[in-house]
C-alpha cells in the first residue's frame, strides 16, 4: 500500500513538473523594446560622442531588440529637428521588422545641428514602448540652409553643383580660378576686367518664383580697372537681362550697390520694381528718402567693400512684398512696398519674374557683365556693351554663389556669413 502511495506522489510530482514546464515554455511575457543600433550616414550615433561631417543627403536607420508595431513609427513619435531655428524636418519613415529606416524629404542644411528624437510612443508588437531617446548629428561643411536650388562653388568648374536648373555654363570667357577668401572656401572664379564672363541658362527659371534668395561673396579688384579715357571704371558684378530681369552694379567710386529687378504682379503682368540703391547714407522713408525705406544702414560704403572680401545677400520677398539686402551678415537695406500709395503697382506684387525680349536681352544669367553676350542692348554705348574692353566688366573674385526659392532669414543669413567667413 505504501509503495502504490509513494508511486502516486512521484506522479503527481512529475506531472506537476511537466505543468509548470510547459507553462513557462508558452507564457514568458511581453518583449521590451529596446534599441540595440542607430546609425547616420553609416555612422555611430548611439555613441558617446555625437557624429560630425554627416552627409546632407544621408539616411538614419534604427536596428531595434523585437520588431515594431509599424503603425506607431509616425511624426507624432519620430521627429528630427534643426537646431538653429526648432524646425521639424519632414521625414519619410519605413519599418521592415526591427530596423526604422527615416530618410529626410529633402537634403538638409549643410554645417547644421540636428536632433533626432524618438519617443515612448513608439510600441513593439508586443505593444511595449520605447524609452524616451534623444540623439544630435552634424551635418558636414560650412553652414547653409536647406533648399538651394543653384550653387557655383567655382572649385576649377563654372558648373553649378546642384544642377536643377542649370547644371552647365553655356559660355565661360577669361576665367581663371584662384584662391579664394580663405583655405576652406578653396577656389574662386577671378575675372579680368575686360572680357571675363560665365552664361547661365535657363536664367528665367531661376528667378521665375515668389520668393528669392541670393547669396554670394565678391572681392573687387580697382588696379588699372579703367573705362575708354583712363578714368576709374564701375563693375557690372552679375545680370540676368539688366533690369529686366535683375542686376547688381557696383560704380567708379564703390559708393553703393544699386540692384534692380523684375516682379510679377497679381494680375501676371511683370513690371520693374525699380533700384535698390544701398549708399550708406542712413536715409529712410521717415527721414526724407523713398517712402518705401525703412532700413538703410549709415556705413562708409566704399571702406567697406573696396578690393575687400564683402559678403552679399540679395532677398525678395513676394508674400511680403518686400526686398532686402545684406552685406556682411548684416541687414543694411529693406523696402516695405505696402507702405507705397495704394495705387502703386508693386502693391500688387506677387514675387520675382523675368520681362525680357530679344534680341535686346536674352534669358541668361551673366557673372561679369550686365547680360549675355547675346543681347544688344548697349551695344554700342562705351561703358554697356560687352566688346568694350573698358566697358564695366566686372574685375576681381566671385565665389559660393547660392540661390533660394525662398526667403533666408536674418538668423541664416548671419550663421552663413560667419561660417564661411
Amino acid at each position: 500500500m505504501k509503495t502504490k502511495l509513494t508511486t502516486l506522489l512521484m506522479l503527481s510530482a512529475v506531472f506537476m513538473m511537466a505543468v509548470l514546464f510547459q507553462a513557462c515554455g508558452t507564457d514568458s511575457g511581453p518583449e521590451d523594446l529596446n534599441i540595440e543600433s542607430m546609425t547616420v550616414g553609416g555612422q555611430d550615433l548611439n555613441a558617446a560622442e555625437s557624429p560630425e561631417d554627416v552627409p546632407a543627403d544621408a539616411s538614419i536607420e534604427v536596428t531595434f531588440s523585437s520588431n515594431v508595431q509599424a503603425a506607431t513609427a509616425t511624426s507624432a513619435n519620430i521627429m528630427l529637428v534643426q537646431d538653429y531655428n526648432d524646425e521639424q524636418i519632414p521625414l519619410d519613415i519605413s519599418v521592415s521588422g526591427a530596423t526604422i529606416t527615416i530618410t529626410p524629404q529633402e537634403n538638409l542644411g549643410s554645417g547644421a545641428l540636428y536632433q533626432l528624437t524618438l519617443s515612448s510612443g513608439l510600441l513593439n508588437e508586443d505593444d511595449q514602448p520605447l524609452a524616451n531617446t534623444t540623439r544630435s548629428f552634424s551635418t558636414a561643411g560650412t553652414f547653409a540652409p536647406a533648399g538651394m536650388v543653384a550653387n557655383w562653388t567655382f572649385e576649377d568648374t563654372a558648373d553649378d553643383v546642384v544642377g536643377t536648373y542649370s547644371p552647365s555654363a553655356s559660355g565661360v570667357v577669361a576665367i581663371t580660378y584662384t584662391d579664394s577668401r580663405n583655405d576652406a572656401a578653396g577656389m574662386a572664379a577671378t575675372f579680368d576686367g575686360d572680357a571675363s564672363i560665365i552664361e547661365i541658362p535657363n536664367g528665367d527659371q531661376l528667378i521665375d518664383t515668389e520668393e528669392f534668395t541670393m547669396s554670394f561673396w565678391l572681392k573687387t579688384n580697382s588696379t588699372n580697372h579703367v573705362n575708354e579715357n583712363g578714368d576709374p571704371a564701375g563693375h557690372f558684378v552679375f545680370g540676368l537681362a539688366a533690369f529686366h530681369g535683375i542686376q547688381m552694379e557696383i560704380p567708379a567710386n564703390y559708393s553703393q550697390f544699386a540692384i534692380p529687378n523684375a516682379v510679377r504682379l497679381s494680375d501676371g503682368t511683370v513690371t520693374g520694381a525699380g533700384n535698390m540703391n544701398w549708399n550708406g547714407d542712413g536715409i529712410t522713408g521717415q527721414t526724407g528718402g523713398y517712402v518705401a525705406i525703412t532700413v538703410s544702414d549709415e556705413e562708409d560704403v566704399p571702406a567697406l567693400i573696396k578690393d575687400k572680401w564683402t559678403h552679399v545677400t540679395i532677398i525678395v520677398d513676394g508674400p511680403n512684398k518686400s526686398r532686402s539686402l545684406y552685406v556682411n551678415g548684416q541687414l543694411r537695406m529693406h523696402h516695405d512696398f505696402t507702405l507705397l500709395d495704394a495705387d502703386s503697382p508693386l502693391q500688387n506684387m506677387t514675387g520675382m519674374a523675368y520681362n525680357g525680349s530679344e534680341p535686346d536681352v536674352y534669358p541668361e544669367l551673366a557673372f561679369g557683365f550686365i547680360q549675355s553676350r547675346q543681347g544688344t542692348m548697349w551695344d554700342n554705348e562705351p561703358w554697356g556693351g560687352y566688346d568694350f574692353p573698358t566697358a564695366n566688366h566686372f574685375k576681381g573674385q566671385l565665389d559660393d554663389i547660392k540661390i533660394y526659392h525662398k526667403a533666408l532669414t536674418e538668423t541664416e543669413i548671419q550663421l552663413m556669413y560667419d561660417s564661411e567667413s
